[in-house]
């Protein structure tokens, strides 16, 4: 594994530092000290005897000539601190100051920054954040304020301490310049008086703050190289070194911890501290999270450490101290309400909380605690929030957050500042004796603290101690310190406030989606022609299979009904497919106008509907005349473009005489591309009659809406007079709720065409019809889709038959009529069917029934079996029955036929015998003699005969009719085996003797075989029923056998 592959702003953890560690090893097996070496490095830092760079130098001069280790330590280092390594093992160093250079003799600086660089620094600065002025005007007054500071500390010489510090500088630069990491290390250059120092500190900060592990993380893995060889993990070594109690710990530890890894680490955290590496309440951090699931455990390790949480419950209050017993208490036994609360026992001693009143007292809950009653085991599966929701989640977060920030803050000013007006009435004498408690003068010890706390971090002890010893001097101090960071963080609020509401207004509605990124990626796979293909082949198996099981005939009848519930939708439909259409330039123009035929005459047709107008028929056809004008002047001699008549394929159909009719059907029987087509285009009528039918609803609950507030509130507002849009929440929308519809099919429109991106179509969609919008997002595929079936539809040559036999058999009355007449027309249905079948006999024949019912249109799809024989001359059906008559009657056969198949008989080659032929010829005779004994043989066997066979009209297919059976018998077989029924009998057994003596010599001793035998004669078997066994020698099957009986004392019987 290359370490230069490890993720830089990862949180390092102990597998990584783990992993560097082992590596760290490998490379240096045969050099152990370097690996001392590197842990020495190591121990330094952590007494900060040495700094970051100095780390990074003496581990790049240790590590030298193995980049990948010099590299993967990139993983430990805080932010701002980077190794690279050059081609020449050139080792570049970036810091938060600068840049610098690791050669043989150390750390080389660069040069001081010019001033030009400083101009580019700034100009670079303004550019970045162009879009957030705010940004760049607070970094020019950070600069001035240090100015100015610097400017007056110098004219007063050494009297006068800046305000603001060159630390502090640095530190109101990096909040300010927040993931901008190159622009926070190149501003360390302009520091070049106080660099170390500068350095030095924002070092401590950057450990302080962010890369706390980097030190305990190593801390953890300074243990002895011997301790990965040895199973020092084992019970039997630890009881070595310790007394029987400390051997029961650590067995329970191992066991409750169960991974074997994990204890190992465990153990590693002791070794370290066994050389002095981490004191003792680091250790007890380090081995919290492997003992802190089991508080028995903890406690038994912290009494053997001899731990105790003295400093820390002097110095702080003791926020939550009965956390742990809270942690012990049997819920499981305590009483419930519900299934998710339990009654805390009364012996439970209440923490304090102070600042209560009355009020707080009768309505805040003591008593009950939420406790979850759910397992690992648990089936239920809660709701994964979206990207986008999380996005909205985490800005409330954020906010929330701050404002808790804030909030705190702000009750701490107003606390001190009570305090200060008290001090203000006091006498020096007064000031000198007042005293503050725990609550600094609040309701609270836990708020005000915490407030002090983040802005002094590891400094507010003392700070709090001064509060409470000498406030008259403190509180002016803090309260100052506390009002600058309230104005800073208003300010950094605002700015905040920006962000958060651009991030909800663009993830809003996309976080209420909760379906449109699931349907996107399955509606891809549902849409494929093969997906709509297997879901019907499915169906018909099942059928097939549920027949088979329940031994009946495979009913017929449609295997899906989808439903068509607006004949208006038809148009939209077809304006979309054709629009699309148009712009496809590898369809010719003579398949485009046989396209529109299809969706203009042939579909609305079929489902009963008007027909489209051709509208731009009359411009191609002068186009074409004129194209044919040019080429005959040029000399080139054409057939003659077709007229207007003769380019017309579905004019006078019998579906188009249908329209008028209550009740009627359409029968069309199809391939596979026309039922993908057909299923495609009823997907697309019914997706746009949803989004039609949401921009119905959405109208009538706006007119409801104004309705109502002109009747009860009397207001009367416009169509685009929101309360929304007047509040600033929504963006006023580009069209009003009327055009909703007209302007979605637009949008799919410029979508198709290319001048729309999906995710612009995506939000537009969304603002209109909210979460129904979903089904419209993959339109532009659809419509793709669609429009490739129907260029296979007009330039396949299989699909053009299907086309043109529809049309041949619909002057025959054979594609449809009134329902109450369907019956008069099965014949010539029938016919049409056999034709169709014909044609489609290499792929999938599909019945399409277009049923119209009261208004009501529905198309039926039924798959067809068409694995059957089908017969190529369906005039020869006289032929078929005479031959069907004499298979089925045996006296049928003429005396001269019988005569020669006696003299000639009929094998097949395989079968050829010369030998046997020429036998039975020369026993003719013999079988001529028997003759009349064979007849009345064959009367009886006749008679009992049980096989039965049908024969299906359409194909003349043989079937054997179900649980109905004969048998063929060879008159010489029962004789040839009587005679060979020795020798097989005799080589049979002789082969599986032989493979039982061969087992058995190899598996059963002399002694398990005499075994065997006295327990088969009964002999020396004590504690069982008396009985005596005899053995017998017996032929059977041509075989010696031994044959025992048994015979059993009072009162068994022998059998």
């Amino acid at each position: 594994m290359s370490w230069t592959a490890v993720k830089e702003k990862q949180p390092t953890s102990v597998e990584d530092a783990l992993s560097y560690l082992d590596q760290v090893k490998l490379q240096f097996g045969n050099q152990p000290q370097v690996y001392n070496d590197f842990l020495d490095i190591m121990k330094e830092f952590k007494s900060q005897s040495i700094d970051t760079p100095g780390v990074i130098s003496r581990v790049s001069q240790l590590f030298k000539g193995h980049p990948d280790l010099i590299m993967g330590f990139n993983t430990f280092l805080p932010p701002g601190y980077k190794i690279e390594v050059a081609t020449n093992d050139l080792v570049n160093v970036t810091t938060p100051g600068q840049i610098h250079h690791i050669t043989p003799h150390g750390i080389s600086n660069n040069q001081p920054v010019e001033f030009n660089h400083a101009i580019n620094y700034v100009n670079k600065i303004k550019n970045r954040f162009q879009g957030q002025p705010d940004i760049y005007k607070a970094f020019l007054e950070i600069l001035h304020t240090y100015q100015k500071e610097q400017r007056n500390a110098k004219e007063a010489g050494g009297n006068y301490t800046p305000a603001l510090t060159e630390q502090e500088v640095y530190a109101q630069v990096a909040q300010l310049f927040k993931n901008q990491e190159d622009l926070l290390s190149e501003f360390g250059q302009f520091l070049p008086d106080a660099n170390s120092s500068v350095v030095s500190r924002a070092q401590s900060i950057y450990l302080f703050e962010n890369s706390r592990s980097f030190v305990h993380t190593f801390a953890i893995l300074k243990k002895k190289p011997k301790l990965l060889n040895l199973k020092d993990s084992s019970l039997v070594e630890a009881s070595k070194h310790g007394d029987g109690t400390e051997s029961l710990f650590f067995e329970k530890v191992r066991k409750a911890l169960r991974s074997a890894e994990a204890y190992d680490n465990f153990l590693r955290c002791l070794v370290i501290f066994n050389q002095e590496v981490i004191s003792r309440a680091e250790l007890v951090q380090l081995v919290l999270p492997f003992l802190g699931r089991f508080p028995e455990l903890f406690n038994w390790f912290k009494n053997f450490l001899g731990y105790r949480e003295i400093s820390h419950t002097e110095r702080y209050p003791k926020e939550r101290a009965l956390e742990g017993i809270a942690m012990e208490i049997d819920y499981a036994s305590c009483k419930r309400l519900g299934s998710s609360y339990r009654a805390l026992p009364k012996s439970y001693t209440q923490p304090k909380c102070t600042g209560r009143t009355p009020l707080c007292k009768e309505v805040l809950n003591d008593t009950w605690v939420s406790f979850p009653s759910w397992s690992e085991d648990s089936t239920f599966v809660s709701s994964k929030k979206t990207q986008y929701e999380e996005h909205i989640y985490r800005c409330e977060d954020e906010r929330f957050e701050l404002d808790v920030v804030l909030e705190t803050n702000l009750a701490t000013v107003r606390m001190l500042e009570t305090v200060q007006r008290k001090l203000s009435r006091m006498s020096a004498e007064e000031q000198a004796k007042f005293r503050l408690d725990n609550t600094l003068g609040g309701s609270s010890e836990v708020i005000h603290r915490k407030a002090i706390q983040r802005i002094y971090g590891e400094k507010a002890p003392d700070i709090i101690d001064g509060l409470k010893k000498n406030p008259a001097i403190s509180v002016p101090i803090v309260l100052k310190r506390l009002k600058t960071k309230e104005e800073e963080w208003r300010e950094a609020q605002r700015g905040f406030n920006k962000i958060w509401r651009e991030q909800n207004e663009k993830y809003y509605l996309k976080s209420l989606d909760h379906q449109g990124i699931n349907f996107k990626q399955n509606d891809t796979k549902v849409l494929r022609s093969k997906t709509l293909l297997n879901e019907i082949e499915s169906i018909y198996d099942e059928r097939q299979e549920q027949a088979s099981e329940e031994n009946t005939a495979m009913p017929s009848g449609p295997h899906l009904t989808l439903t068509y519930k607006d004949s208006q939708i038809l148009e939209d439909a077809a304006a979309l497919i054709i629009h699309h259409v148009k712009r496809q330039t590898g369809i010719q123009k003579e398949d485009k106008y046989k396209i529109k035929q299809i969706i203009h005459h042939l579909i609305p047709d079929m489902l009963f509907a008007q027909r489209g107008e051709l509208s731009d028929l009359e411009e191609e056809e002068e186009e074409e005349l004129d194209e044919a004008v040019a080429k005959k002047h040029n000399g080139v001699t054409q057939g003659g473009s077709p007229n207007k008549s003769s380019k017309l394929l579905f004019c006078n159909t019998g579906a188009q005489k249908l329209r008028s009719c209550t009740e009627a059907y359409n029968l069309f029987y199809v391939n596979n591309n026309w039922y993908i087509f057909l299923r495609l285009h009823q997907t697309l009528c019914s997706r746009l009659m949803r989004i039609y039918g949401q921009a119905e609803r959405q109208i009538e609950e706006d007119i409801r809406e104004r309705d109502w507030e002109r009747e009860v509130l009397g207001l009367k507002r416009d169509k685009n007079d929101n309360p929304a849009i007047q509040l600033r929440l929504k963006e006023p929308s580009e069209f009003i709720v009327e055009d909703y519809y007209s302007a979605f099919l637009e949008m799919v429109r410029n979508l198709l065409d290319g001048n729309m991106e999906p995710a612009q179509y995506e939000d537009s969609l969304r603002e209109m019809f909210t979460i129904h919008a979903y089904t419209a997002f993959t339109m532009d595929k659809l419509i793709q889709s669609i429009v490739r079936q129907l260029q296979h539809i007009v330039s396949d040559e299989i699909c053009v038959q299907v086309t043109d036999l529809y049309l041949a058999e619909g002057t025959n009355g054979a594609t449809g009529g009134p329902l109450p007449t369907q019956t008069s027309r099965a014949s010539v249905e029938g016919c049409y069917q056999r034709k169709a079948e014909q044609i489609m006999s290499d792929e999938n024949c599909f019945k399409l029934m277009f049923l119209k019912n009261r208004g009501h249109v529905q198309l039926t799809v039924e798959l067809l079996d068409t694995e059957e024989e089908n017969s190529d001359e369906p005039m020869e059906a006289e032929r078929w029955s005479d031959y069907v008559g004499r298979y089925l009657n045996s006296d049928s056969t003429s005396p001269e036929l019988r005569e020669h198949l006696a003299q000639k008989p009929v094998f097949l080659p395989r079968l050829v015998n010369l030998r046997r032929i020429r036998k039975y010829q020369r026993g003719r005779e013999q079988l001529e003699k028997e003759a009349s004994e064979g007849e009345k043989k064959s009367t009886e066997n006749a008679e009992n005969l049980k096989m039965e066979c049908m024969f299906k009209l359409n194909s003349y297919k043989m079937v054997y009719v179900f649980k109905s059976e004969d048998y063929m018998y060879r008159r010489t077989a029962l004789l040839r085996a009587h005679q060979s029924h020795e020798r097989v009998s005799t080589r049979l057994h002789k082969r599986f003797q032989a493979w039982v003596d061969s087992w058995v010599k190899e598996h059963v001793t002399r002694d398990m075989a005499a075994e065997t035998n006295k327990w088969l004669m009964g002999e020396g078997r004590d504690g069982l029923v008396p009985c005596t066994t005899t053995r017998e020698l017996e032929i059977l099957h041509f075989m010696n056998i031994n044959k025992y009986r048994v015979k059993y004392g009072s009162p068994f019987k022998a059998p």
